[in-house]
């Protein structure tokens, strides 16, 4: 078991150091800090913040904390950063106006209790993470950048955000794509450093989707690769480290299956290439 952080609660001094970015109050009659940071500090007691409840602006850091709670007198906050602390859980009272949280290198479990009406931005890097379950689009409706990089999800099940623009999931050991069909806004997707060897779970209704990362996965057949075909405004595919990419001919095999591709592995689609994928795509349709 790991040893309990020695008790270092957030100290006045501490506090007056961390204060800045001095700002109207609501009724625009005083001012008041809405910054504060305090990062490296070892902090694992921050009730003292419950009373600053104009700080809109919050980074903590590379601490100790496990508990969040008092931040949830702290109404006007936008912006939260707690990565590298301690924490199991990020359930916290639903705050009106948080756009942006990063809770980062922490060790949560799951995504249950994030209900913030607003939140745009939230990442969870390097977590513990095993399921998609919990994050709730009733709640969630502006959530438009995940970052799930680092956590041990072997699935995307259970994902309904229909706002999400990004979505980050490498290194987080999916086997399989199941319930991506209502991305409909999805722009990007990184799926890098998986496990993947079938490429079923995409869906035509994923209309926006130009970016796709599928580094350094199992794809061994351009058949998989064809099922990229249900994307319709797929430009750019990153296929590299696969098995499938080995393959003699692999950028035209794989432009005659997605002549839209614009970018195949970084590398901008030559007009010549085009050319020669579009014969190799004609031969094989007349041989059909």
């Amino acid at each position: 078991l790991s040893q309990v952080p020695a008790p270092c609660p957030l100290t006045e001094e501490v506090l007056k150091d961390g204060l800045s970015l001095l700002s109207k109050t609501g009724n625009g009659l005083a001012h008041t800090y809405v910054k504060f940071e305090a990062k490296g500090k070892n902090l694992t007691d921050i009730s003292v913040l419950k009373s600053f409840i104009h700080l809109r602006y919050v980074d903590l850091s590379e601490n100790k904390l496990q508990d969040l709670s008092p931040l949830s007198s702290l109404t006007e906050l936008l912006w939260l950063k707690v990565d590298g602390n301690l924490l199991t859980s990020a359930c916290m009272q639903e705050l009106s106006y948080l756009q942006v949280i990063s809770f980062d290198r922490n060790r949560i479990k799951d995504m249950e209790g994030i209900t913030h009406p607003r939140l745009a931005t939230l990442s969870l890097k390097e977590n513990k993470i095993q399921t998609m379950l919990g994050l709730s689009k009733d709640q969630l409706f502006s959530l438009e950048v995940l970052e799930l990089r680092g956590n041990k999800l072997k699935t995307t099940a259970g994902l309904s955000l229909p706002k999400l623009k990004k979505l980050y999931l490498a290194q987080a050991n999916i086997r399989s794509l199941e319930g991506l069909e209502g991305l409909e806004q999805l722009e990007t997707l990184h799926l890098r450093d998986n496990k993947l060897e079938t490429l079923d779970g995409f869906s035509s209704s994923m209309k926006c989707l130009q970016y796709l990362n599928l580094r350094n996965n199992g794809i061994s057949s351009f058949q998989e690769v064809e099922k990229l075909q249900v994307l319709p405004m797929l430009q750019a595919l990153v296929l590299l480290d696969n098995p499938c990419a080995d393959e003699p001919s692999y950028r035209l095999e794989v432009l005659a299956l997605l002549p839209h591709l614009q970018r195949l592995d970084k590398e901008v689609v030559e007009q010549d290439e085009r050319e020669e994928a579009m014969k190799i795509r004609q031969t094989r349709q007349e041989e059909k």
